[in-house]
């Protein structure tokens, strides 16, 4: 569609689909497009030149890799990045994944989410959940907005190396048991570490945050001089 005055003049672009289903303009000048009912991504220049970029035609399936070794079922939304990585939501997949150009091919890679794995859960990567994800937006700082239908809710993703390490509050001994509280994302899974010297750690127990301050007990009360620390799984 081009604005000519205040009228919208509509022309076809292609006809090279099967069902496309959802389109973003690259920084690149490209246009980049679900091809839902084909289970690809394909490139469209403005040359009008369409090529599969990723996936297989007519083949479904939830498969990481380059190119055409990579699957898809049913992608339905895709969005670029400022760098031209494309991001797809995978919608009988139930997964987010994430298309990178490396040279002159395509690398398909899974954010999020497990294929066929339906639900609703917040989390890191594989531990995420969503349920048939739709459309999709990225901002100029990379997070990524996922509209997820069935779960009624508007999801938002980003690089785990960007989230605030979980805190630990002031520890306590309460019926000999040591605890203390945690704040941190609710959905982070955080293991807890002790030490006694601060160079050797140990596994002391892991939570997973549901928000606001959570309460970790120690399964090993600390016994003399005792460091504890938490980071995101």
């Amino acid at each position: 569609m081009t604005l000519v005055g205040t009228n919208w003049v509509v022309t076809t672009v292609s006809q090279s689909f099967g069902g496309p289903s959802g389109v973003a303009v690259g920084p690149d000048g490209n246009i980049y497009v679900a091809d839902l009912n084909n289970h690809t991504i394909r490139k469209l220049t403005p040359g009008g030149s369409v090529t599969i970029i990723a996936g297989a035609s007519g083949t479904p399936g939830s498969m990481d890799g380059t190119g055409t070794a990579a699957r898809f079922n049913f992608p339905v939304s895709v969005t670029v990045d400022s760098a031209t990585n494309l991001y797809v939501a995978d919608f009988e997949n139930s997964t987010i994944r994430k298309v990178t150009p490396t040279g002159t091919s395509w690398a398909v890679t899974t954010l999020a989410g497990v294929a066929g794995n339906q639900g609703y859960f917040d989390g890191t990567g594989s531990a995420a959940q969503f349920y048939e994800p739709g459309y999709l937006a990225v901002d100029s700082a990379g997070a990524l907005y996922v509209a997820d239908p069935y779960n009624n809710t508007i999801r938002k993703g980003f690089p785990a190396s960007s989230v605030p390490q979980p805190t630990l509050q002031p520890p306590s001994l309460s019926a000999g048991q040591f605890g203390f509280g945690i704040t941190g994302l609710p959905g982070l899974a955080v293991n807890i570490e002790s030490s006694t010297n601060l160079s050797q750690w140990q596994l002391a127990g892991t939570v997973t945050l549901v928000g606001g301050t959570n309460y970790f007990v120690s399964p090993n009360p600390a016994l003399g001089t005792q460091f504890y620390r938490g980071h995101v799984r």
